[in-house]
């Protein structure tokens, strides 16, 4: 039986979540593009012109730098033999791995209410 009065709230404090920074997907997508076209050992140069984009426009996609477009993408992933779906499955996974897992909060009983102070 609990200590407190009926109709008495009780304050449960919250876990304080760490602060970690996630992945930018930015970032994540350029580390996907670099390491693929290093993988087949081709220039940033080469890349760009199968892709029809502009060598420092795809070195500032690969470093993150910049936030390329679909169709940009779709380009250098063209250029890469790979479909966009694939550069995007291999960000997905990269930030699943890179970001930390978070456990749910506790949820409180049936007919309990829980209030953060």
């Amino acid at each position: 039986m609990s200590s407190h009065a009926p109709n008495q709230a009780r304050v449960i404090p919250l876990r304080p979540v760490a602060a970690t920074r996630e992945p930018l997907w930015r970032d994540v997508v350029g580390d996907v593009l670099r390491r693929e076209r290093t993988a087949q050992r081709r220039t940033l140069k080469d890349v760009a012109e199968a892709a029809r984009i502009s060598m420092p426009y795809l070195s500032e996609i690969e470093r993150g730098r910049k936030e390329a477009s679909s169709e940009v993408l779709a380009a250098a992933a063209r250029s890469l033999g790979l479909g966009l779906a694939d550069v995007l499955s291999l960000a997905q996974g990269e930030i699943a791995r890179r970001t930390p897992s978070r456990t749910a909060p506790a949820r409180a009983p049936m007919g309990e209410v829980r209030l953060a102070a």
